[in-house]
């Protein structure tokens, strides 16, 4: 187990070396998308859990009622999660159900949702990478490609000034050009949020609406503010599932199965830790979205946090960038600022000025 982890998750979890992106970023994509299929890899472990789901049920075959079970769903009863347990009910919300044509006086819910559980979470790893994978081919390389050996802090001198050339280069042949690049970015952070809102919801869908309040109702469970388990009633161990057949004279025969289902003793903790997740990056999220809202509008702020990537540039010639560059300009600037050695982007915020200054004078 520890082997697939390592060989599977290490590598990934790597920062790259280049970063075109920021923290809150960094948690959707790698951190996030880390945990759903670390989550996925377990729920597969058949050794440690045994298998999905083992059925009773008299004068069957088990592999078959199993199967059966498996792809149809299993059903328990919400009303009676709470019930006492060996006097009122055998396990948590199951209870004998009524003979054909007899109605029940309890609603039951369905379980479908446990041979999906696997597929579901590569699918959301699937979704929390997509605003990352959007952007890398809007990027397409530019921060990296000017940067080439800049980020290194020991750099022969000849490769320094000529990597420096090409970035000034560039800047002066496009300043104010970036601003698509700047909105392709925010559209992007803007599809983090929309992802991770629609995750919540998108997984109570899943759970058939179990979900939204999941994380808030187990945590009155523990402080034994709640005497019913929720974890019980949305995960439950053990489920009943009804099988139909031909008897011997074609009436219908229903065998009652009771079925354990070992996997959501995991289940059940991996979706309470992925409900304060999630609702955390959610919150985390919606906050960077408006700092990031705040920097569109304020110029002032965007010109001190440039100032403050270019600590060690003279302060004039920060200045002089500031009052010319647009809000794509001012993005770039501060990639290439946390990803440039610092005396490295003093250095090519003074040959940017100057470059700036003598294309003014030249129109």
């Amino acid at each position: 187990m520890f082997t697939i982890f390592k060989n599977t998750l290490q590598g990934y979890l790597k920062l790259d070396v280049i970063r075109t992106d920021n923290t809150v970023f960094t948690l959707h994509y790698k951190a996030t998308v880390a945990l759903l299929l670390a989550f996925s890899l377990l729920v597969t472990k058949k050794q440690y859990f045994g298998d999905p789901i083992d059925c009773i049920v008299e004068e069957l075959n088990s592999d078959t009622i199993d199967m059966y079970c498996w792809i149809q769903s299993t059903y328990t009863v919400p009303e009676l999660v709470g019930a006492k347990v060996g006097e009122e009910v055998a396990h948590p919300g199951v209870a004998p159900v009524p003979r054909l044509g007899h109605s029940s006086r309890h609603e039951i819910r369905q379980h479908k949702y446990y041979q999906w559980v696997v597929l579901f979470l590569v699918f959301q790893a699937w979704l929390f990478y997509l605003p990352r994978y959007l952007w890398t081919r809007f990027e397409a390389g530019r921060v990296r490609t000017l940067i080439g050996e800049l980020h290194l802090p020991l750099l022969d001198p000849n490769l320094r000034r000529q990597r420096l050339s090409v970035a000034i280069e560039y800047f002066g042949r496009y300043f104010h050009h970036h601003n698509l690049y700047a909105y392709q970015f925010f559209t992007c952070e803007i599809l983090n949020f929309a992802n991770v809102v629609g995750q919540i919801y998108f997984t109570d869908k899943f759970l058939g609406s179990g979900f939204l309040d999941y994380g808030v109702r187990v945590l009155n469970y523990v402080r034994e503010q709640d005497p019913h388990d929720p974890k019980d009633e949305v995960f439950p161990k053990v489920a009943k599932c009804a099988f139909h057949k031909f008897g011997p004279s074609g009436s219908i025969i229903r065998h009652d199965a009771l079925c354990v289902l070992p996997l959501n003793i995991l289940n059940e903790k991996i979706y309470a830790f992925l409900w304060f997740w999630l609702l955390v990056l959610c919150v985390v999220t919606g906050l960077w979205l408006c700092y990031r809202l705040i920097t569109l509008v304020a110029p002032m702020l965007r010109h001190a946090l440039l100032r403050y990537y270019s600590r060690l540039a003279a302060k004039e010639q920060v200045e002089q960038i500031c009052r010319r560059c647009y809000v794509g300009d001012w993005l770039i600037l501060c990639l290439l600022a946390r990803n440039m050695d610092p005396f490295v982007y003093r250095d090519f915020i003074e040959g940017l000025t100057v470059k700036l200054v003598e294309k003014e004078h030249r129109q």
